[in-house]
């Protein structure tokens, strides 16, 4: 279909997903299992799903990946929510990186509805 490469959406849900690895560098070693490796798979599946629906070659299917993208950005913001409820992110931290994840989601939805229009 196209460079997932050339996507904002995909830009975005890149950075998000680098600056979580940043992040989780600070949680306790009792969450390395557990939220870490929960808010690292989502955060990941996110790009990653974005890449492989541009990868196929009808656009229901694209619509199919994107979707599970915006699955896997609403499940990261929910682990985001909990990890400032945990202490594990501070107040201004949880702000910029839900802003981020937000903007995600709502690139996502944008690009669903085009993609299925």
């Amino acid at each position: 279909m196209q460079n997932y490469k050339d996507l904002k959406v995909w830009v975005k849900a890149h950075l998000f997903t680098l600056l979580m690895y940043q992040e989780k560098k600070s949680f306790p070693k009792e969450e390395l299992y557990c939220l870490t490796s929960q808010l690292r798979r989502s955060a990941t599946s996110v790009p990653a799903n974005i890449a492989e629906g541009c990868g196929k070659k009808t656009n229901p299917e694209l619509a199919h990946y994107l979707n599970i993208a915006l699955g896997s950005s609403n499940e990261s913001e929910y682990y985001l929510l909990l990890s400032k409820d945990l202490k594990y992110l501070s107040d201004e931290k949880y702000i910029a990186l839900n802003l981020l994840i937000n903007e995600v989601k709502a690139r996502l939805i944008a690009l669903i509805n085009k993609v299925c229009s």
